[in-house]
């Protein structure tokens, strides 16, 4: 399957490259539902992303896979992080199976130069790097986390060194890792600045360890924001630093206005004890990574094409993150067999703010023992459990909120809709039968 979608986009573009856009994909990671200060947050400074959204649309029901790994793997081919086969994080063999048809073999395929720059976290396994899977190029770490100045995963047992371009070790000690992934990215661009580009730009930040740079950690240290929440905001500040590098590089190369610049986190903030118990917040939402409260799966999101999308607009119809695979293939002109993905395409709400979603049939998830599903404005979660309040109790297995009046999800209203527990309940079933 994965090699007829190639040979098919091959077929149709027939190698004709004149006038694509090019294309960059930022995935933060770990971050809040509101940690911009363009998506509610009042404490933290982010401007370079503030004109992102100010420059394009930013989306407020946006949604991804609560962890990292299937987060990705569904933002890469479109699909459900069940039907892409990454349930959990990956490790030791697992990750995104080779076969699978990626964001980057759909570039590839319509002679876009694509590369991975960051984190990559879809399996350790050779058949599973980077360069396997779509991209002409990659920098960054395989794994889940490295520490920013040494490369090194600090975990159990032995501490391991973590950092390839291309599939070989490279060392770079004391060098900052973002500052590296920005200087990749411009190297690469700039190769064969001709050609179109597609790069995922997959930023290491705000996951922990938090190491912002010491002039953010003394300006949140001066505002009096309180630990470890002081922490947090400073590796955002310097996340947003250097996005803002890599947005002021297209436009001294003239690229900004022939470039789509995506931004969007690939799940919540983390509550672990390696990210100090949090730091990152949910504003008024419930849950934080690794749940299926909206804490958890709601997600910021911005796209922005200078003079071809709308400017300064906002979206909020439910969308999710394997929506970018089957959007990008219609803003790039790129053949896509989009009815075999979960995703799908913005293009509707992009240009009309009344337009309906196109997830008119909803949406659902599932990790490990928790499921959710989502229709209009009520979801239905099923063996609920908050990562955010991990002390919280549940006296119903199934947990039923209407998002309109209860963005929060402090009321079951389980027992009051039974109906509707049985509606989202068959969706789920059928959704579950249907990605085995």
């Amino acid at each position: 399957m994965k090699w007829t979608l190639i040979f098919l986009v091959l077929l149709v573009m027939g190698g004709e490259v004149q006038g694509k856009p090019n294309v960059i994909l930022i995935y933060s990671d770990d971050q809040g539902a509101v940690d911009l200060n363009c998506f509610g947050a009042r404490d933290l400074v982010t401007p370079n992303l503030d004109a992102l959204a100010g420059r394009g649309i930013r989306f407020t029901q946006f949604y991804a896979a609560p962890v990292c790994s299937p987060s990705r793997a569904s933002l890469l081919t479109g699909l459900t992080a069940q039907r892409a086969g990454v349930v959990g994080n990956a490790g030791g063999k697992a990750g995104l199976p080779n076969e699978k048809f990626t964001m980057a073999e759909m570039f590839k395929a319509a002679s876009y130069r694509t590369a991975q720059i960051g984190k990559w976290h879809l399996g350790m396994a050779p058949e599973m790097h980077p360069n396997v899977q779509g991209f002409d190029h990659s920098f960054g770490h395989l794994g889940g986390c490295i520490d920013s100045y040494s490369h090194f995963v600090y975990w159990n047992g032995p501490n391991r060194h973590d950092l390839q371009r291309n599939g070989n070790e490279v060392h770079y000690p004391g060098r900052f890792f973002s500052d590296l992934m920005v200087e990749e990215t411009v190297r690469f661009i700039k190769e064969m600045p001709e050609d179109p580009f597609f790069v995922y730009f997959a930023i290491n930040s705000p996951h922990y360890p938090y190491q912002g740079d010491s002039k953010w950690l003394e300006h949140y240290k001066k505002q009096g924001v309180p630990y470890p929440r002081d922490l947090y905001a400073a590796f955002i500040s310097t996340m947003d630093e250097k996005i803002g590098t890599v947005l002021d590089f297209l436009k001294e190369e003239g690229l900004a206005d022939s470039t789509i610049v995506i931004f969007q986190a690939d799940n919540g903030y983390s509550p672990e004890e390696r990210a100090h118990f949090g730091g990152g917040s949910a504003g008024s939402y419930r849950g934080a990574k690794a749940c299926l409260f909206e804490g958890g799966i709601r997600v910021p999101a911005i796209i922005s094409w200078p003079g071809k999308i709308p400017e300064g607009e906002v979206r909020s119809q439910l969308a999710v993150n394997t929506d970018w695979m089957p959007t990008l293939a219609a803003l790039c002109g790129i053949p896509l067999d989009a009815e075999s993905l979960d995703g799908k395409s913005l293009m509707s709400i992009i240009h009309n703010a009344n337009a309906e979603t196109a997830h008119t049939e909803g949406y659902c998830w599932a990790f490990k023992t928790m499921w959710a599903a989502r229709k209009e404005k009520w979801k239905l979660i099923g063996n609920p459990y908050d990562s955010g309040r991990p002390d919280a109790v549940f006296n119903e297995s199934l947990f039923l909120v209407d998002l309109e009046m209860d963005p929060g999800e402090t009321t079951n209203l389980a027992g009051k809709y039974p109906e509707k527990v049985k509606e989202l309940e068959m969706q789920y079933r059928k959704w579950a039968e249907d990605s085995e």
